[in-house]
């Protein structure tokens, strides 16, 4: 059984599934990843070259796949508002995936408070963090 389930601090929500994230590269992060991943309870980091419009389609095609998807995106504003046109429109997506290169930049802080004001009941995962001091 690989199933886990894990309450989220930040966002309060609780997500139940196998602990395993496909990335959200181009060629890993489609809708056709999702679907078939969702299928065993994996989530996908969606890549960040969809429109608003394609991940809607999605989630109105495939509703049962969204509680196991992501909406990605950088820190630009044009990201953000990106992301909050999917969410506006998409209730089923509870998670922001924001990647950036270097995650230690304080540009990237700013982003993930901008973020987290913005979407308080979502779960952000902000990578590339990989120490507890910048979390």
């Amino acid at each position: 059984q690989l199933q886990r389930t894990f309450k989220m601090v930040n966002s309060g929500r609780t997500w139940t599934g196998v602990p395993v994230i496909a990335s959200n590269m181009d060629s890993t992060g489609t809708f056709e990843m999702a679907l078939e991943l969702s299928k065993h309870e994996v989530f996908t980091t969606l890549h960040k070259h969809y429109t608003v419009e394609d991940v809607i389609a999605f989630a109105e095609a495939h509703p049962e796949a969204l509680n196991f998807v992501a909406v990605s995106a950088g820190t630009s504003d044009a990201d953000f508002e990106k992301v909050k046109g999917v969410l506006e429109a998409v209730e089923g997506i509870a998670t922001v995936c924001l990647d950036v290169a270097n995650g230690y930049s304080e540009h990237f802080v700013t982003a993930v408070k901008k973020y987290r004001a913005a979407f308080p009941t979502h779960t952000i995962i902000a990578g590339n963090v990989v120490t507890g001091e910048m979390v």
